[in-house]
């Protein structure tokens, strides 16, 4: 039987900058509004010029993006990376599969479409197709929320087996906005009726204003891969909300029946 390498073995086969690089972008993967680089200096303690050499090279291949501010974030080439992770793994290339169906949906209601997978406690959107109605909200590719926060993160978090969900509701639950349900048992009351109803709602639990409906996209077992989302401001209060969730429900299934 192969012996497995000691952990003293494995640091002499390792490569310094790589593990300063990985440092950094699991800094900014814990920073929902990015970093500047004397932040990232400040938390893993690494000279300055290393910390923008590296920042540097990795926006250069668009592993992270450089806002206005000075700040750093995880860059979209990521997303790509994770998608084909996805495909490779489970036969499945949700991202390209689910584009056509996202922008019909997005003709039919005019609001935007989102589609969000889940990554462990967060919540991460991989697809995004605009809205073409009058004040439809802006989507970007890349958003991440916490999984309690928001109609996408909740149904996800409603497929999650129960001591999965027991882990995450046992941490303490940040409150993105006034209306974010922090409460563990007011939300597996939520999540129970997700469940039993096949979609999910929020008013202003993800983002103060806004509205949405999402449904689960599910595999041949029944598991949800994805969640299909559709927001817009609460204030443009929609006469057609019900017809909102049919058209949803309708193109999951759609969609559904394209995967492998």
């Amino acid at each position: 039987m192969a012996r497995t390498p000691s952990a003293e073995a494995q640091a002499k086969h390792r490569i310094p900058v790589i593990e300063r690089m990985m440092g950094i972008l699991a800094a900014l993967e814990s920073m929902e509004n990015g970093a500047t680089i004397l932040d990232l200096v400040a938390m893993l303690d690494v000279p300055q010029t290393t910390v923008y050499r590296i920042l540097n090279t990795l926006a250069t291949y668009d592993m992270v993006r450089r806002d206005g501010q000075g700040r750093y974030q995880l860059g979209d080439r990521l997303l790509s990376l994770a998608s084909h992770v996805a495909r490779d793994a489970g036969g499945r290339d949700l991202v390209n599969a689910a584009q056509k169906y996202m922008d019909r949906l997005t003709a039919e209601l005019g609001e935007s479409v989102k589609l969000s997978v889940a990554d462990d406690d967060k919540v991460l959107v991989v697809a995004t197709a605009r809205g073409r109605r009058d004040y439809a909200l802006g989507v970007s590719v890349g958003q991440r929320l916490p999984l309690h926060a928001g109609a996408s993160g909740k149904l996800l978090l409603s497929y999650y087996p129960a001591d999965v969900q027991d882990k995450i509701l046992s941490r303490p639950l940040q409150r993105v906005t006034e209306a974010t349900i922090c409460d563990p048992e007011q939300l597996r009351i939520d999540l129970r009726r997700i469940r039993s109803r096949g979609y999910a709602t929020d008013s202003g639990e993800g983002m103060a204003g806004i509205k949405a409906f999402a449904v689960p996209i599910l595999d041949s077992g029944g598991s949800a891969i994805g969640a299909l989302s559709v927001p817009f401001l609460a204030q443009n209060r929609r006469s057609d909300e019900d017809q909102i969730i049919a058209a949803l429900l309708r193109t999951a299934r759609e969609l559904e029946s394209e995967l492998p």
